[in-house]
């Protein structure tokens, strides 16, 4: 079975990031009609389908220079954001053995070490120095 369902995806897109993308909208969307009243539910609904009904016409797609144009310029209009996040998640991870300032002219974020007392910092971009207790 497996191997069927391998064969019949060559040449055909898969799943991309805007295709998890939108399937994560249908999803809230769907949750989001069962609080609803009934005009309000149907419409939700009926745009949560039409989203559903859009993956599958991408994952299935055999026009794949197309669909991997689309998720191209979806990654590009998402880089602010992605990048946003993606930072937050490693000063996150970081966060133990780091200090991160931001620079009172520039508004760099700047990481320094945890536990040296306090330091000099020179911001690299601009290099204005201030002192902060790490």
């Amino acid at each position: 079975m497996r191997e069927k369902l391998a064969r019949f995806m060559i040449g055909r897109n898969g799943s991309d990031q805007l295709t998890r993308f939108i399937s994560i909208v249908v999803c809230l969307a769907l949750v989001l009609s069962l609080f609803l009243n009934s005009d309000a539910q149907l419409a939700i609904w009926f745009l949560a389908i039409v989203g559903a009904i859009y993956v599958y016409f991408r994952v299935f797609s055999r026009n794949v220079a197309k669909r991997r144009q689309e998720n191209a310029n979806f990654l590009r209009a998402t880089a602010s954001v992605r990048g946003y996040f993606r930072g937050l998640r490693e000063r996150w991870v970081q966060r133990r053995d780091y200090r991160f300032f931001r620079c009172p002219s520039c508004r760099t974020l700047l990481r320094v070490p945890r536990g040296k007392g306090k330091i000099r910092v020179v911001c690299r971009k601009c290099g204005t120095s201030f002192i902060r207790n790490t």
